[in-house]
C-alpha cells in the first residue's frame, strides 16, 4: 500500500503547496491592504475549487464503474495520457512562474478589488482549481494503476496536510524555504512518474483494444522476478514499472523521460538575464522588506520582492509575498466603495439623501453553499446519465444448501457482487449460463464466513449460480433472465479430465522428438571427435531445431534445460565460465575458431544430459494447466531473445530457431484444437492465418542452408517480423482463459 502511496504523495505535496501558495499570497495581499472583510471572498473562490475537484474525482470513478473491462481499460489509459500532459504541463510552467508568482497574484488582487466580490472569487476559485483539477485526475490514475485507492488516497491526504503546514509555517514567517529548489527537484520527480503513468495508459489502451502490441513484450521478467516480492511491488507502485512491458511502454517510456527530463533540466541550468542577474546580486530579503515598510508604490515594492526571490534570500512564497505586499496606502484609490464590502457609512449617505432603500442583501451563507453545491450537483447528473455508480453491493449467499439466495435480475452493464459463504466448508463459486454452464466470472477458495467480491459483465441471456463446496457437489441457484444488454461471451467450463488427451498426445510428440534429439547430438559429438567442424556446424544447427521445436516442454526439463540449452548471461566468467555448456557454448565455439579439441569434451557433456532428459521425461510432472498458456510463451520467448539476436553466439540462425518455436506452438494448437473450436470455433481461422503469414516472413530470408541473421534483416522485413508475430500473441491470448480449469463443470 505505501509503495502505491508515494506518487500520490508527491503530486498532493507540490500541487497543495502550489494552490496554498496562491492562497497565502492572496490573503496576505488583502490584509496588508486593509481589506481583510474581503477574506470570505477568497474562501468561497477556494471552497467552489474544492468542491469542483471532488465532484470531477467522482465523476471519474463512478463513470469508470459503469462501463465493461475493456471499455474501463480505454478510459483509464486515456485519462492517464491526459493526466500526464497535465502534470508536464504544470512541472514546466512553476519553473518557469516560481520567481515571479506573488507580483502576478498581487497583481490580480488589486484588479479583483478595482472590479468587485465576484472578481476575487474568481481570482481564488481559478488558482486553486487548476490545482485541483489536476490532483484529482493523476490520483484517479494513480490508483487505477496500483489497482487499489487506500494507498493513493492516503499519500495524497499527507501531502496536503504537509502542504497546508508547510503554507501556514511561510505565511507566518516561522520558516524559510527555497521554493525554487524544491520545485526543481519535486518537478523531476514527478517527470518520473509521469513517465510510469505514461507507459501503464499505453498498456491500458493495448489491452482495451484501442492500441496494437499488447503482447509484443520488449520485456519479460515474470519467469525470473516474483511480481508480489517486496521490490517488484515497490518499483511498480512508485515507478509503474512492471515485470512485462511492451515495446511500445518501453520505448515511450524512454523516449518522454529523455526528452522531457533533457528540457526541463535545460531550463534550470539556463542562466539568468543579465538584467534580472544585476538586480538579483543588489537585492536581497532586506530590500524587500524596507520597500514595503516605506511605503513606495506597488511596481516598486513588486521589483523588489521579484528581486529577492531572484537571489534566494527573501523568505519564500507567503511571507516574501506579505513583506513586499503593498501598503494600505498603495491599492488603488479609484476603487469605489461599492466594490468593497458595501460600507455602511455610504449606505447610510445615499439613504439621508432621499435615495430608494437599498436592496436586502443575500444572506452570506448562499455563495459558499451555492459554490460547493452546484459542482455536486453538476457531477451527480453527470453520473446517473452515464448510469454510472458504485459496482453493486448485493450480497449472495454461498452454501451448499443455499446457494444464490439474495440474487436478483442484475441491470447490464458490470456488476460486482458480494459473495458470502455461510456454509462450513471453503467453496468455489461460478456465475454461469445455466443452459450451458458457460462462465461468466468466479471465486476461487471462499472460506467458510468470508465475504468476497465477484466482477462481472452482464448482458442479455440467463444467468445462475453455481456452488461447488469442497467435498461436496455442486448445487445450482435459481435461474434469472436479463434483457436489454448487448450478449456476453461465457467461458465454457473445463474439467482437468478435458485435458488428459491432449497433455498425452504432445508427451508423445515430446518423446519422438528427444529420441531424434539424441540420435542428432550424438552426431555432433562424432563430428567434433573427428575434428570436423565444417559437419559440426550443420549438425549443430540441426539439433539445435530440434530441440528448439520442443518449447512447451521446457518448464518440465528442471535443470536439464539450462544444462543443454543454458545462456552465457549472469554467469560470472561470461562465455568462459566452466558453468557455460549446451548448444550456445558449442555454437560460441564453432563460430568463434575454437578447436575440435577444446568442444569435443563440451559435446560429450550436451550428449549426456539429452540422453539423462530422455529417460527422466516420462516420470517428470507436466502440469495440464501449463499447455494452453505455453501457446503464447513460446512467441512471447521468441520476441523478447530470438527476434532481438540475443541469443545469437555467432551462428546468426535466431530466424531458424524461431521457425522452430513456431513449428512447436503449431503443435500445441493441434492437440488444444478441438477444445480451443468448441469453446470459440472464430478463433482459430485468425491465428492459422497468423502463422502462414509469420512462417512465410521467416523463409523469406532463408536461403538453402544459410539463415539471414537478425541483425542483417531489411528494416522493413524486420518490422514485418516483429509486427507479424506481435500480431499472432494478440490472438493467441484468449487461448489460456478458454482453457483454464474450472470446476463448475
Amino acid at each position: 500500500m505505501w509503495d502505491d502511496a508515494f506518487p500520490s504523495f508527491l503530486i498532493g505535496l507540490r500541487e497543495g503547496l502550489e494552490a496554498g501558495l496562491v492562497v497565502s499570497i492572496l490573503v496576505a495581499t488583502l490584509v496588508r491592504a486593509d481589506q481583510k472583510s474581503r477574506l470570505p471572498q477568497v474562501w468561497t473562490g477556494v471552497l467552489a475549487a474544492i468542491g469542483l475537484s471532488l465532484s470531477f474525482g467522482a465523476v471519474l470513478t463512478f463513470t469508470a464503474n459503469s462501463l465493461s473491462a475493456t471499455d474501463q481499460e480505454a478510459f483509464g489509459g486515456s485519462l492517464s495520457i491526459i493526466a500526464v500532459a497535465f502534470v508536464t504541463a504544470m512541472v514546466f510552467w512553476m519553473r518557469r512562474n516560481a520567481r515571479n508568482l506573488s507580483g502576478e497574484i498581487r497583481e490580480r488582487v488589486g484588479a479583483a478589488l478595482a472590479v468587485g466580490s465576484g472578481m476575487l472569487i474568481a481570482t481564488s476559485f481559478l488558482a486553486v482549481g487548476r490545482e485541483g483539477l489536476e490532483t484529482a485526475l493523476f490520483i484517479w490514475t494513480t490508483a487505477q494503476s496500483a489497482g487499489e485507492s487506500t494507498g493513493p488516497l492516503i499519500g495524497a491526504a499527507i501531502g496536503l496536510v504537509l502542504a497546508t503546514g508547510l503554507c501556514w509555517a511561510l505565511y507566518r514567517r516561522v520558516l524559510r524555504i527555497n521554493l525554487t529548489r524544491f520545485f526543481t527537484w519535486t518537478g523531476a520527480g514527478l517527470i518520473v512518474i509521469a513517465a510510469g503513468v505514461l507507459g501503464y495508459g499505453l498498456r491500458d489502451l493495448q489491452e482495451g483494444g484501442v492500441l496494437p502490441g499488447g503482447h509484443a513484450f520488449a520485456i519479460d521478467l515474470s519467469g525470473s522476478v516474483d511480481a508480489n516480492s517486496w521490490y517488484a511491488t515497490l518499483v511498480q507502485g512508485v515507478f509503474n514499472l512492471t515485470t512485462q512491458m511492451t515495446w511500445l511502454q518501453l520505448s515511450t517510456y524512454v523516449v518522454y523521460l529523455a526528452i522531457v527530463m533533457a528540457l526541463f533540466l535545460a531550463g534550470v541550468r539556463a542562466p539568468k538575464p543579465a538584467a534580472v542577474a544585476a538586480g538579483a546580486e543588489a537585492a536581497g530579503s532586506e530590500a524587500a522588506a524596507a520597500a514595503a515598510k516605506a511605503g513606495v508604490g506597488a511596481a516598486g515594492t513588486a521589483a523588489a520582492g521579484a528581486a529577492a526571490a531572484e537571489a534566494g534570500a527573501a523568505e519564500a512564497g507567503a511571507a516574501a509575498a506579505e513583506a513586499a505586499a503593498p501598503s494600505a496606502a498603495s491599492v488603488p484609490t479609484s476603487v469605489p466603495a461599492s466594490a468593497g464590502t458595501g460600507s455602511s457609512a455610504g449606505a447610510g449617505t445615499a439613504e439621508g439623501a432621499g435615495a430608494p432603500p437599498r436592496r436586502r442583501e443575500r444572506p452570506r451563507w448562499l455563495v459558499p453553499v451555492a459554490a460547493v453545491a452546484v459542482p455536486a450537483v453538476v457531477a451527480a447528473t453527470v453520473i446517473a446519465a452515464s448510469s454510472g455508480k458504485p459496482a453493486a453491493a448485493a450480497t449472495v449467499s454461498v452454501s451448499p444448501t443455499d446457494c444464490g439466495n439474495g440474487f436478483t435480475a442484475p441491470k447490464p452493464g458490470q456488476q460486482t457482487f458480494q459473495m458470502h459463504n455461510t456454509g462450513n466448508a471453503t467453496s468455489e463459486v461460478y456465475l454461469i449460463d445455466p443452459s450451458s454452464s458457460a462462465v461468466y466470472g468466479e471465486v476461487e477458495n471462499l472460506a467458510p464466513g468470508t465475504t468476497r467480491a465477484l466482477t462481472a459483465t452482464i448482458g442479455s441471456g440467463s444467468y445462475a449460480w453455481r456452488c461447488v463446496p469442497t467435498g461436496g457437489k455442486a448445487v445450482t441457484s435459481a435461474v434469472v433472465k436479463v434483457s436489454g444488454g448487448k450478449p456476453v461471451q461465457a467461458v465454457l467450463p473445463l474439467a482437468a479430465a478435458d485435458l488428459d488427451a491432449p497433455l498425452a498426445a504432445y508427451k508423445a510428440y515430446v518423446d519422438a522428438g528427444l529420441a531424434t534429439l539424441t540420435t542428432e547430438t550424438a552426431k555432433l559429438q562424432a563430428d567434433l571427435h573427428r575434428g570436423d567442424l565444417a559437419t559440426a556446424k550443420a549438425d549443430w544447427l540441426t539439433a539445435h531445431l530440434q530441440y528448439a521445436s520442443l518449447g512447451a516442454a521446457y518448464g518440465t526439463f528442471a535443470d536439464f534445460d539450462s544444462a543443454i540449452n543454458g545462456r552465457a548471461d549472469g554467469l560470472p566468467g561470461g562465455v568462459q565460465d566452466k558453468d557455460f555448456t549446451g548448444f550456445h557454448r558449442l555454437e560460441y565455439g564453432l563460430w568463434h575458431g575454437q578447436s575440435a579439441a577444446t568442444l569435443a569434451p563440451v559435446a560429450d557433456k550436451l550428449t549426456a544430459d539429452v540422453v539423462g532428459l530422455r529417460k527422466a521425461f516420462p516420470t517428470q510432472d507436466f502440469d495440464p494447466g501449463d499447455l494452453p498458456l505455453r501457446t503464447h510463451e513460446i512467441l512471447e520467448n521468441t520476441l523478447q531473445f530470438e527476434l532481438t539476436g540475443d541469443t545469437d553466439e555467432g551462428s546468426g540462425s535466431n530466424l531458424a530457431t524461431a521457425q522452430a518455436n513456431l513449428a512447436g506452438t503449431r503443435e500445441l494448437l493441434t492437440v488444444l484444437r478441438p477444445l480451443i473450436t468448441e469453446r470459440s470455433p472464430a478463433l482459430l481461422t485468425g491465428v492459422d492465418a497468423d502463422i502462414t503469414r509469420l512462417s512465410g516472413l521467416l523463409d523469406s530470408a532463408h536461403h538453402g542452408t544459410v539463415w539471414t541473421p537478425v541483425e542483417q534483416l531489411e528494416p522493413t522485413l524486420r518490422a514485418e517480423i516483429n509486427g507479424a508475430t506481435g500480431q499472432l500473441l494478440e490472438d493467441l491470448a484468449p487461448i489460456p482463459d478458454l482453457l483454464e480449469i474450472r470446476k463448475s463443470a
